[in-house]
């Protein structure tokens, strides 16, 4: 994630070990292992009306081999057989983790954060904008 870490907000690493000592919580991590070599991270939060895949990095070494769209594609799976949407959060920078989750059924539903550095999306169909009704 460091590209898009610099390319929003500039890479120090203190600020980066800090937010991460904050952040992680052993209980809700897990880690992703392909050939029995550890190949990126996990972090899901199963909420009431939705589950939400709060990170998900896969090591470059690892990238393109279909790891993340399996494990994506499972917790779609998981979503619809307990009646919830999957939701997650993007980068904006990150166009290559956006085209994956479009073709895995996912749609924006909004941009939020600083300088709306984020975007949402979930299963849940769009909503239609009440301005435009037809």
């Amino acid at each position: 994630m460091s590209a898009y870490i610099k390319a929003i907000w500039g890479w120090d690493e203190q600020i980066q070990r800090d937010f991460h000592a904050r952040a992680f919580t052993a209980d809700g991590w897990q880690i992703i292992t392909a050939d029995g070599t550890e190949a990126g991270m996990l972090h899901i939060e199963h909420r009431l009306t939705d589950v939400y895949l709060a990170r998900i990095e896969i090591h470059p070494d690892h990238q393109g081999r279909g790891i993340g769209s399996q494990l994506i594609r499972s917790l779609l799976h998981q979503a619809r057989q307990q009646g919830r949407d999957l939701t997650l959060d993007v980068l904006v920078v990150n166009q290559r983790a956006q085209a994956l989750y479009q073709r895995l059924g996912l749609h924006e539903v909004t941009r939020h954060g600083e300088n709306n550095i984020k975007i949402r999306m979930s299963t849940k169909p769009p909503q239609p904008d009440p301005i435009h009704r037809s």
